[in-house]
């Protein structure tokens, strides 16, 4: 399983095609980098960019492509109806599979460095790579935009940018951080009284008494003639997109005012959409599987041999003198039992009279259940392929000064990836344990033998990930990354062990 990280970097761009096409360019020119999306707004004079893949190349594409953006876009000549502060706004980058939220912020900061000593551009670390509480909100940092930063910038140590010169040239500051999954929304009415959608932002963004999650401001669209009300909501599953929608559409209404429409900005998440589909249609217990494409898709890897047989040559290389599938495959399989011995318990609770109270804790759990297995089992193999990588960079030529400094550093990146897979194995382990505190609070109590075998084969799969962890982060050169590793698995060993506890005591009370 590819390791995957998204980044959508936002430029102040939405006219010039031209323009984006050669950043684009850039990004695509990345091998590893692949393109998901571009989206142009003449009225925002913004242009955001979506593409994902491994974390390496995925940080060197961004900065080419802010590299490019320095060159073609000029802030003295910028206008446009959304705030920003530098040519290339905004770079988020967002975990999507096997990747951490810690290593996103390490890699926003190697990216804000290099931006700020190569291409003189001040930059600024927010969300959760922020260095400052007040930073963590992109508003505060927009504040004043381009024009303000400009005159604030070298006398305000407030405006102090964590990486670079503290004066702004044609090309702006950038601000560069780690997130979680953002959905850019907007909601169009039928008045271009800017005013009024100004109003209503104020009344459904948090910063303003309203909407956790949400940030508003109201804009006028020339291209429609129209009002809107636009928002970026940085956790849907806390405040979903109907509810959103719902609240301003009231509000709307307190003004003599309607909705017409919406539109998402970039890529959304399934999930969201579902979420509005469920309520809107009053669907009761909508499952991903009542899908009908789901059904369709054809699996990652078709199954090549009987599972027993496959477990079989499984410990028969584990036993081998290869070095490889070691002690993080070995971790990453205890998790993917676990896993699958809860998707058991949870299948043999759901659908039954007596447990009809649990049914939809029990089928969250099952489905939660199912995708943490499929994870494990793919860690099982990228532990193989992290390992054999960073065994590659140490049999790299060192003859000369040169050579020497190039296996240096691939040692390094090779030690990153070898560290994060087994980190990323004792996450999801610890998220089978959250499975499984549930099942043993409120499944078939048949079932409590296996739900403790499964909690302990969890548990290994920590301890085991931990162990790989920092044999692999002890080696690296950067000290403030390798501690990072050390207090997130030390923050997982602490909570495995509580989830383990407590999973014990109910099935003590239970049993």
């Amino acid at each position: 399983m590819r390791r995957l990280v998204e980044c959508v970097p936002n430029f102040s761009e939405g006219r010039r095609k031209e323009i984006i096409d050669q950043i684009v360019a850039e990004i695509t020119g990345v091998k590893g980098a692949q393109l998901l999306d571009v989206q142009m707004d003449a009225d925002h004079n913004r242009a955001v960019v979506t593409f994902a893949g491994e974390p390496e190349p995925v940080e060197e594409a961004a900065f080419r492509a802010v590299k490019k953006a320095a060159e073609l876009i000029d802030m003295e000549e910028h206008q446009g109806e959304h705030p920003r502060i530098g040519a290339t706004d905004v770079v988020p980058f967002v975990p999507l599979r096997g990747v951490t939220m810690e290593e996103c912020v390490q890699m926003a900061k190697r990216l804000g460095e290099r931006i700020g000593a190569e291409l003189s551009i001040p930059v600024y670390l927010y969300e959760k790579a922020a260095t400052r509480p007040e930073r963590k909100d992109l508003a505060y940092i927009r504040r004043g935009e381009y024009e303000g930063l400009k005159e604030t910038i070298e006398s305000d140590p407030d405006r102090e940018p964590d990486y670079g010169p503290r004066q702004l040239g044609k090309a702006g500051a950038t601000v560069v951080g780690a997130r979680d999954p953002l959905i850019a929304y907007n909601v169009y009415l039928n008045t271009g009284d800017v005013e009024i959608a100004q109003k209503i932002a104020r009344a459904i963004r948090h910063s303003s008494g309203g909407l956790r999650y949400v940030k508003a401001l109201g804009v006028y669209t020339a291209q429609r003639g129209l009002a809107q009300v636009s928002m970026n909501m940085t956790n849907y599953h806390q405040t979903p997109l109907y509810r959103v929608f719902e609240m301003i559409r009231r509000e709307a209404a307190r003004y003599g005012v309607a909705v017409v429409g919406s539109e998402i900005v970039g890529l959304v998440p399934e999930g969201a959409l579902l979420e509005s589909a469920e309520y809107y249609l009053r669907l009761e217990d909508l499952s991903e599987e009542q899908l009908l494409e789901r059904q369709l898709e054809v699996p990652e890897e078709a199954p090549v041999a009987e599972p027993k047989a496959d477990m079989r040559a499984f410990l028969e290389e584990v036993a081998s003198p290869s070095p490889t599938p070691g002690g993080g495959s070995v971790a990453a399989l205890s998790g993917a039992l676990a896993a699958a011995l809860a998707s058991m318990a949870c299948q043999l609770t759901v659908g039954k009279e007596e447990y009809a109270e649990a049914e939809k804790e029990m089928r969250a759990a099952l489905e939660q259940a199912r995708g943490l297995q499929k994870d494990l089992l793919a860690f099982i193999e990228e532990d193989v392929q992290a390992f054999e990588a960073l065994l590659a960079t140490y049999r790299l030529p060192k003859d000369t000064e040169e050579e020497e400094e190039s296996r240096m550093r691939a040692v390094q990146m090779a030690l990153r990836g070898a560290a994060s897979v087994p980190l990323a194995v004792a996450d999801r382990a610890v998220k089978v344990l959250e499975v499984l505190l549930t099942v043993a609070e409120k499944g078939n109590p048949n079932l409590l033998p296996d739900t403790g075998t499964a909690a302990q084969m969890a548990k290994a799969a920590v301890g085991g990930s931990a162990l790989n962890v920092r044999t692999n982060a002890t080696s690296l050169a950067d000290e403030e990354l390798a501690r990072a590793f050390e207090e997130q698995i030390g923050g997982l060993e602490e909570r495995a062990e509580e989830l383990v506890a407590q999973i014990e005591r109910f099935l003590e009370a239970r049993l």
